[in-house]
């Protein structure tokens, strides 16, 4: 059957099935693995911890990624057309994929900056032995109280430079292209951070000390398993490490070639997450156990996560082993690899979005997005009060942001719109490995259940008591208030219409993708006849108006 002819540009595509999966591995890699991660499992029982992980990965972290790449390899979309195209009321959810974007693009760049600042200085140890916490929040950040100033202006160049310099290199990165700027970064700074940071954990485990650390994080605490929060610990932890519901793999599976095996995708993406998680652990806790055994102390007394382990601890163990330049010249430039694949696919959600709704060229629609997040990012986190706007925005956006949207979208594509069938069929119909009603029961009915308590949990928490003692008009601005804005703008963004040269118009790419499962062999049965869900595009059903 012949498709309508139509000028439209066709949508941009990955090279090649394995371009994709390393740009998808590149997403799911990033800061969280190499510094939540390990305090995470140690925190949760060490290696009793990987039962309740394993349990959450295969439950909830492989169901909702493969849900993710069906959405957006099956409406051929960035997150707000692929919902747009399931059903018009469900377009405010991919608009609210898109905005959480781009409040965790403002903060996730500056950490960049950061490590590749801290990158020269352990060339140096800029910082001074037994000095790396004053150095880090009084000499390098300058930090200043938003308590009794409010949010600074004053800039700091230390962070503001490099950040400037991040935001370039990203851009470049992002104006070529999904296949020679995304693809193409991916396919060199992911082999390059494998090899640094497998470089590392070596080095570590030959450190003095290194085996405490290796029993302080491998040790089982089963006791552990009987509570609740660590259950809660690892689903929550699992849905953020694989960048599952906020919008980046509907938008990279819709990049997708039409015949490409999405599970086996899926799986080599989950399992090599994880794998990358556990190497994480390792390295860092070998290193732990050194400094533990350099300060006559045990491991738990020197465990830390997030920016204490990278920017305190590690300056630390750099300071005190031998060839510690080299440990952190390869720690904090794993952390600057691993950061600008994750930013890279963050800004991505929100070009391909800004693509589809105005009909507008890559380089365009790159500058039109990047620049204005680059200047808020700027001017935001390049000032001496940058680290509290940073942590209350990251708390509040991961809390009531993506896990909200994540439980919102799951119960609306499952129950209010009954889409799995159809999903799951489109998924049977390219992959190796096939789902069934039990994928179906764990999107449909598990991940509701736990994405809930999640959430009402961090509500109940953030509610009783004031988020790290901050004043209440700054968790206003940075925290509910930013929260209340994302849903408001994403219904706002939604009303607005679609551009006569927007995709949802006309897409050469979806009418073709179309007339395919229309007309395809059921996968069941072998017999020719209309797929289920077969909808046509808005152009061919209702004379292009959106």
């Amino acid at each position: 059957m012949a498709t309508a002819t139509t000028n439209a540009p066709r949508r941009e595509a990955f090279g090649s099935r394995n371009v994709f999966i390393l740009s998808a591995i590149g997403s799911a890699v990033g800061l969280g693995n190499i510094w939540r991660f390990p305090y995470v499992a140690y925190e949760g029982g060490g290696g009793a911890f990987l039962i309740p992980y394993l349990c959450a990965l295969l439950t909830a972290g492989i169901p909702l990624l493969f849900l993710d790449y069906a959405i957006g390899h099956r409406f051929r979309g960035s997150a707000p057309l692929a919902f747009r195209r399931m059903h018009r009321v469900a377009e405010p959810l991919g608009w609210w994929q898109v905005l959480i974007c781009v409040v965790i693009a403002t903060y996730y760049a500056v950490i960049i900056a950061w490590a590749a600042m801290y990158t020269w200085f352990s060339a140096r140890l800029a910082w001074g032995e037994g000095e790396e916490e004053s150095f880090f929040f009084t000499e390098f950040l300058q930090m200043g109280d938003v308590a009794e100033g409010g949010v600074s202006t004053q800039f700091v160049p230390q962070v503001g430079i490099p950040l400037i310099c991040v935001w370039l290199v990203v851009i470049l990165i992002m104006a070529l292209g999904v296949k020679r700027g995304i693809g193409r970064a991916n396919m060199i700074l992911m082999p390059l951070l494998t090899v640094m940071f497998a470089v590392l954990v070596v080095q570590s485990l030959f450190l003095p000390g290194a085996m405490d650390g290796l029993n302080a994080f491998f040790t089982p605490n089963w006791e552990a398993l009987a509570d609740p929060a660590v259950w809660a610990s690892a689903y929550g932890h699992i849905f953020f490490s694989l960048s599952v519901a906020f919008g980046i793999m509907v938008t990279y599976a819709s990049y997708l070639k039409r015949r490409t095996d999405l599970t086996g995708s899926g799986l080599v993406v989950a399992f090599a997450n994880s794998g990358f998680e556990i190497l994480a652990g390792i390295g860092v806790f070998a290193a732990l156990g050194f400094m533990a055994q350099a300060q006559a102390t045990d491991v738990s007394g020197v465990a830390a996560s997030g920016i204490g382990l990278a920017f305190v601890a590690f300056p630390t163990i750099v300071s005190q082993a031998t060839g510690g330049s080299i440990i952190g010249v390869l720690f904090f430039g794993a952390l600057v690899f691993a950061g600008v694949t994750s930013l890279i696919s963050v800004l991505e959600v929100v070009v391909a979005a800004l693509q589809d709704k105005l009909g507008w060229g890559r380089v365009r629609t790159t500058l039109v997005v990047a620049i204005p997040v680059a200047l808020i990012s700027i001017a935001l986190f390049s000032t001496t009060t940058a680290l509290a706007v940073l942590d209350t925005t990251d708390a509040f956006v991961n809390a009531f942001g993506i896990m909200a949207v994540a439980l919102v979208a799951v119960i609306v594509v499952a129950w209010f719109l009954h889409r799995l069938p159809v999903l799951r069929e489109h998924l049977n119909r390219r992959s190796s490995l096939r789902v069934g009603w039990f994928w179906m029961l764990l999107v449909g009915a598990l991940a509701p259940v736990v994405l809930g308590y999640l959430f009402v949990s961090e509500l109940r928490a953030k509610i009783s008591t004031p988020y790290e003692g901050y004043p209440v008009w700054f968790l206003w601005i940075f925290g509910w208030g930013m929260v209340i804005a994302l849903v408001v703008l994403a219904v706002l963004l939604a009303l607005l219409p679609w551009s006569r040269r927007s995709h949802a118009k006309e897409d050469p790419d979806y009418d073709e993708f179309l007339v395919e499962e229309a007309y395809h062999p059921d996968a069941e049965t072998g017999a020719i006849g209309t797929a289920p869900g077969y909808m046509a595009p808005d152009h061919m059903s209702n004379g292009g108006r959106a």
